[in-house]
């Protein structure tokens, strides 16, 4: 049985713990439209709960992501040409061909897997069981099904929307893939998912040393699954930069509805203090 004064644990645990890093608050939002979303989600969690707050605040957060995959699109129309970025394209393709080797090949294609259709979700489950469980709290649970599943969101809609062709299989290592290119899902898995669990680990770790390794870890898997993408022909290299831009903006939003959130747990405790001292956060 765990102590109900247990400061690791439920809301408490988040109250003591994932409101502050080394100590410090984070910064609120400096923008008006910041402060105007955090100041209408704490109302609306006010009436209905931080937890439905959170829920609410994230499926708005999952609307916004097709407006983001539908802007992908249009700028990736803007740099096809052989002057934009999309010029890299066929030249770095090139350059990976030249770097290939059977056992290369072979440890690349199972390291992108861990990004994949049957990697990631594993990696998602154990994260959100363990962490839920350890820490007694549907947060985790909420915040890792969302960064899935708006990275699912963001690779179908961009995929339906541009239908790009992959590198032709004569460049490309099997397995072969046939769906359209653009955006990368391995990408945007390793940045969204890896980038959620990993800010959720960082926010109980107690030394800067284990906060910076966390983070480091986090960022060289995402850039490295993306190079992998590149490597095994399996991507252009416009389809894993759209991966990492789309995938970092909505691991931004998902951690900005986290703060939000736990602004709003934080009022709630302190309004409950004021009328009672001895009541303890539910």
């Amino acid at each position: 049985m765990t102590h109900p004064h247990d400061d690791t644990q439920g809301v408490r645990g988040e109250l003591a713990q994932d409101t502050t890093i080394d100590n410090r608050a984070p910064r609120p939002p400096r923008s008006k439209a910041g402060r105007a979303v955090e100041q209408s989600v704490r109302v609306v969690g006010d009436k209905v709960g931080p937890n439905s707050a959170l829920i609410l605040l994230l499926v708005i957060g999952l609307a916004i992501v097709v407006g983001l995959s539908a802007l992908a699109a249009e700028i990736y129309e803007n740099v096809t040409d052989s002057d934009g970025v999309a010029g890299l394209d066929q030249p770095l393709l090139d350059y990976a061909i030249t770097l290939r080797a059977p056992l290369a090949d072979m440890l690349i294609t199972a390291y992108t897997d861990i990004a994949g259709q049957i990697g990631m979700p594993i990696i998602a489950v154990a994260a959100l069981l363990i962490l839920s469980i350890r820490r007694r709290s549907w947060t985790p649970v909420i915040l890792i099904v969302a960064a899935g599943g708006g990275s699912l969101l963001m690779t179908v809609a961009g995929k339906n929307l541009i239908g790009r062709v992959r590198p032709d299989q004569a460049e490309a290592v099997p397995p072969y893939e046939h769906s359209a290119s653009f955006p990368s899902g391995h990408t945007l898995n390793a940045v969204a998912v890896v980038g959620v669990i990993a800010y959720l680990l960082i926010l109980r770790r107690q030394t800067k040393r284990a906060r910076v390794l966390i983070a480091l870890g986090a960022v060289v898997f995402a850039i490295t699954v993306g190079i992998s993408r590149v490597y095994l022909g399996h991507h252009w290299f416009t389809d894993v930069l759209a991966g990492w831009v789309l995938g970092a903006a909505w691991l931004a939003f998902v951690i900005f509805a986290h703060r939000v959130y736990l602004s709003i747990r934080e009022h709630r405790h302190e309004r409950r203090a004021a009328l009672d001292p001895a009541n303890d956060p539910q």
